[in-house]
């Protein structure tokens, strides 16, 4: 029997709308999950890859909010503290995550599916995301701090890198690699203000020349010889053979000096390795050599421990889904992803055991055993000649630390720029610090 046409046309059309309607069904009930992140390389091939996700999880639509780290440390920190429930996945670090925890703020990382395997992830990376035995955060990536240099260079000039250098040796090796007229420069270190951009590093010169924040009663120690000698030495070394401008340089900055061929030595994050080794990302990767990161009177706290992971704050509304993404970021099969697309050297490292047995891995990251020793050397707990009442290698664990470490900041910046001394510049540090701390009730 034969369909009329105005009969075949409406079951078409009802047959059409049926399925506009299933759609926008569909729409209507998938999650958005609002991620903050920060703009470095690894975050930006996070965003290109979650496309896999998304063809996985068609009910979860990702928002991304990329962001400068200072920009991103800011914009998280106010959206927690007024539960404005803005963002549902926030990348924040070893500084926030316990504390946040602690105070209600995120979202506990409990009842992992058992193919996570939460075991094969680094203990030091876990221990510093937790408090009171309670995971708050899932490890993107974990990270010490180490020395990279240019062996061609090295070796054009009769130098030889010790696998553990001192300040000193540093600074003769940078006076005589500092070749401005071909645009080379001995060093490029931090020196963008921020807690967590200069202070990372500078707290650890600190540490390493004797230097703390506190004494045991909470008095601020910034007003010291200690102080004085590592940042005149920090300040000096970067104005005689550091890159102009460099109180403008963070991580992604001197990182770009670095892998186009700028910088003879670069003390930063050993999470750079991968991507100076990466050919298609770096001019230098055949000429990297490494070594750990340098001291002067003491090793302790020479070298940071930091961890760029995914919490799900409270407030927000899509906490299975946003928890759903923060696994996948941080697994296994993602780790396989990144291998695939841009080679085993740039795999997210740090985080599982499993990438470091990898054959694979062994053979395109020759630093890889190395970096892990540093995060797993790195103590949080003892990383001052002199006694403590904090925890933290390149922060002090305190809510109240992420005001005044970037006032100290900004003054340490202002040397570096030639804008003030470093006496005055320790001064008004110290009287930012002790008054925070005066303030928040610490000193008794």
């Amino acid at each position: 029997m034969k369909m009329k046409a105005s009969t075949s046309r409406a079951v078409i059309r009802k047959a059409v709308l049926a399925g506009v309607t299933l759609c926008a069904a569909q729409l209507a009930s998938a999650a958005t999950v609002t991620i903050a992140t920060l703009n470095n390389p690894d975050m930006l091939e996070l965003k290109k890859l979650s496309a896999n996700f998304e063809k996985a999880n068609p009910d979860i639509k990702l928002n991304w909010v990329i962001l400068e780290e200072n920009v991103l440390r800011q914009r998280a920190t106010t959206d927690i503290t007024t539960n404005s429930g803005q963002f549902d996945v926030v990348a924040i670090g070893t500084y926030e995550a316990p504390q946040w925890g602690k105070r209600g703020w995120l979202a506990p990382m409990n009842n992992l599916p058992a193919d996570y395997d939460l075991d094969d992830v680094v203990k030091t990376g876990r221990d510093g995301l937790s408090s009171n035995g309670q995971l708050w955060a899932l490890p993107f990536y974990v990270e010490s701090s180490m020395t990279f240099y240019r062996k061609d260079l090295f070796a054009a000039k009769g130098l030889k890198m010790p696998d553990q250098p001192s300040y000193d040796q540093i600074k003769e090796f940078a006076d005589k690699l500092t070749d401005k007229a071909n645009g080379v420069y001995g060093i490029c270190l931090r020196g963008k203000a921020g807690w967590g951009e200069n202070m990372a590093y500078v707290s650890t010169v600190v540490n390493t020349y004797g230097g703390r924040w506190f004494d045991e009663n909470w008095k601020a120690q910034l007003d010291t010889p200690e102080w004085n000698r590592a940042i005149t030495f920090y300040s000096d070394l970067l104005k005689k053979d550091g890159p102009p401008g460099a109180s403008s340089n963070g991580f992604n900055e001197n990182l770009t000096l670095m892998s186009s061929g700028k910088c003879a030595m670069w003390i930063d994050a050993t999470v750079a390795a991968g991507m100076l080794y990466n050919k298609a990302q770096s001019q230098v990767a055949d000429k990297v050599g490494f070594a750990a990161a340098p001291v002067a009177v003491t090793p302790k706290g020479s070298h940071w421990l930091w961890s760029w992971s995914f919490a799900v704050p409270k407030t927000s509304k899509s906490q299975d889904a946003a928890k759903k993404f923060a696994e996948w970021a941080t697994s296994k099969q993602y780790i396989e992803l990144v291998a695939k697309d841009e080679g085993w050297a740039s795999v997210p490292p740090g985080t599982r055991k499993s990438t470091y047995a990898r054959a694979e891995y062994k053979q395109a990251a020759p630093f890889g055993d190395f970096v892990l020793k540093a995060i797993e050397t790195a103590s949080p707990n003892d990383s001052t000649i002199k006694k403590v009442p904090y925890s933290g290698v390149q922060f002090v664990g305190i809510p109240e630390f992420q005001s005044f470490g970037t006032v100290v900041g900004q003054a340490i910046a202002g040397v570096v720029a030639g804008q003030t001394d470093v006496a005055s510049a320790l001064k008004a540090g110290n009287a930012a610090a002790d008054r925070a701390v005066r303030q928040a009730g610490y000193q008794k």
